[in-house]
């Protein structure tokens, strides 16, 4: 038996964007970058682990909008024309970089395009869902959901309605499209606040993750600290993020991915190169993006104009070392716990996905090295989900965890402060009046529940976190507020027609084909649940 458990958690989100307005839309590229060098490249290491018999068993997300986005066939067509453009760029790029330090690099992206469509075309027939479904039938992932437009709850508990219906739209849409209801949730910003769980007990979800403080503040001293699951009164398990390993992997200063052999990310030839030559490859109004094409190594504390080339070979060595470091220190931290606990103990390192490629380009074989290495070079920690831990040890202590997020200082400061705080006072009226409609009106005709659910629809995507959390950050905001106001609009004129009984079937019909999220929605998901009187017994 193993000494300990590792817990890894990746969490895949991005938000909703989907324009078929416009051809060219830049904020869709985030969900074409995400899939290239993200998504595409973590399935690659999954098959293989699976294809070497190698045990690993992992958790991860797929959040609602994510698993929208990757089975929309109009974002599939427009990723593959997406590939096709960089194919045809790293084309160049292998003649233009002959003869210098940059052209094996070249090369490798050229295989990395070839290859993610053949994967993406060829081998999951444009649908990434399928190839996460196939990893979680086989036992070697377990799968979990997230809010339904990753709503950020503990400030929408004003009104609880609206906090069920993004969680049991999300629960929906994950049994449709996975084939099983999840035992778990990704708390939108790991931000959880008392009451939210008994929502989540109503629609079958048996755990979620918070940071660290989350349990360490909980109600009752936890007696093991992180390093095993409260349950809430509820009976919903709650797994704190641990410290440490955290740390090793996030910190672009004091963890692994600012070693200086990896690759920069901020230097890239979407900016480097001249306009003529790179201009079919970025935005058609010539702004400057990134192509995912990157030369040069982070190299030091240095100007990006002094970064020195990379060498994928070299950052392969260092992803081996850091994963055989990671593993040590988790050995070493597990043998520690052993001897202050009555139970194994359980260390929880949760990430977001798009660290592992986009961010840090090395991350996948990181990754890849560390499940081998645990598997083949030790005999200490074995990789588990949450719900094995719950398996194997179903008491533990109860307690209430503590209001918190993984946020900067850990509260909810980044997702309500002075360059969003306008939002709330929207978000919380339209709440409100979506409960009313779904109140006023449990049995709609064919044209009223179209409109219905199309309301529900726009208070789901004005309230993504992400708007939030974009305007707070300072990039991209003039996007994010107009995606704010816009589906508030939306919410607000469909409400006036529908209380009206003069329902434009033109503008709903619109709607409907432009912000077609949720295609199985239920309005009535977010009427008021009455408590009934008990009848007394004869």
């Amino acid at each position: 038996m193993s000494k300990g458990y590792l817990c890894l958690v990746l969490h895949a989100h991005l938000p909703y964007v989907r324009h078929p307005e416009h051809q060219d839309f830049l904020e869709e590229k985030w969900l074409y970058e995400a899939i290239t060098e993200t998504y595409i490249p973590l399935i690659q290491v999954f098959d293989k682990l699976i294809e070497d018999q190698v045990k690993f068993r992992m958790t991860i997300t797929l959040s609602p909008p994510l698993i929208s986005m990757f089975t929309d066939p109009l974002l599939q067509e427009r990723y593959v024309l997406h590939l096709d453009k960089l194919i045809e760029l790293a084309g160049k790029e292998e003649g233009r970089t002959y003869g210098s330090p940059f052209h094996e690099t070249a090369l490798m992206y050229k295989q990395r395009f070839y290859e993610a469509r053949s994967i993406f075309c060829d081998r999951y027939n444009r649908n990434l869902v399928s190839a996460f479904k196939k990893f979680q039938d086989m036992g070697r992932l377990e799968i979990i959901t997230c809010g339904a437009t990753h709503g950020y709850l503990p400030l929408m508990m004003l009104y609880p309605e609206a906090v069920r219906g993004q969680i049991k739209t999300a629960v929906d849409l994950h049994t449709r499209h996975l084939g099983r209801p999840p035992a778990g949730i990704w708390l939108p910003e790991c931000a959880y606040a008392p009451g939210v769980d008994e929502i989540l007990k109503e629609n079958g979800i048996k755990f979620f993750f918070t940071d660290s403080h989350g349990v360490l503040y909980a109600s009752h001293r936890p007696r093991f600290g992180i390093f095993a699951p409260i349950y809430c009164p509820s009976g919903v398990a709650a797994f704190g993020r641990d410290v440490e390993s955290s740390k090793q992997v996030w910190s672009s200063q004091e963890g692994y991915p600012g070693d200086y052999e990896y690759r920069e990310f901020y230097r890239d030839i979407g900016y480097d190169l001249d306009q003529d030559y790179i201009g079919p490859y970025i935005h058609p109004d010539g702004i400057r993006v990134h192509t995912g094409m990157k030369y040069y190594k982070i190299t030091g504390k240095v100007d990006l104009s002094q970064k020195e080339p990379y060498n994928h070979w070299r950052a392969d060595e260092k992803a081996a070392q850091h994963a055989g470091n990671f593993m040590f220190n988790r050995e070493l931290q597990v043998k520690h716990l052993v001897s202050l606990m009555d139970r194994p103990p359980i260390i929880v390192a949760p990430y977001d996905a798009e660290l592992f490629g986009h961010w840090w380009f090395e991350g996948p074989k990181w990754l890849d090295y560390l499940i081998r290495k645990i598997a083949f070079d030790q005999d200490t920690i074995e990789m588990v989900t949450p719900s094995d831990y719950l398996q194997r040890f179903p008491c533990n202590q109860v307690a209430t965890p503590c209001s918190s997020s993984w946020g900067n200082k850990g509260y909810h400061e980044v997702w309500l402060c002075g360059a969003n705080d306008w939002i709330y006072r929207h978000l919380h009226m339209a709440a409100g009046m979506m409960t009313e409609l779904a109140n006023n009106q449990p049995h709609a005709g064919s044209l009223h529940r179209r409109a219905l659910n199309q309301a529900a629809r726009e208070l789901l995507l004005a309230q993504s976190s992400d708007w939030a959390f974009i305007m707070s950050t300072g990039t991209m905001v003039e996007y994010a507020i107009k995606r704010t106001k816009t589906h508030l609009l939306n919410f607000f004129k469909l409400y006036d027609e529908i209380k009206g009984n003069r329902i434009d079937e033109g503008y709903l019909a619109y709607l409907e084909n432009t912000n077609n999220i949720f295609p199985d929605i239920d309005y009535s998901w977010y009427a008021s649940q009455v408590d009934l009187p008990e009848v007394a017994s004869m």
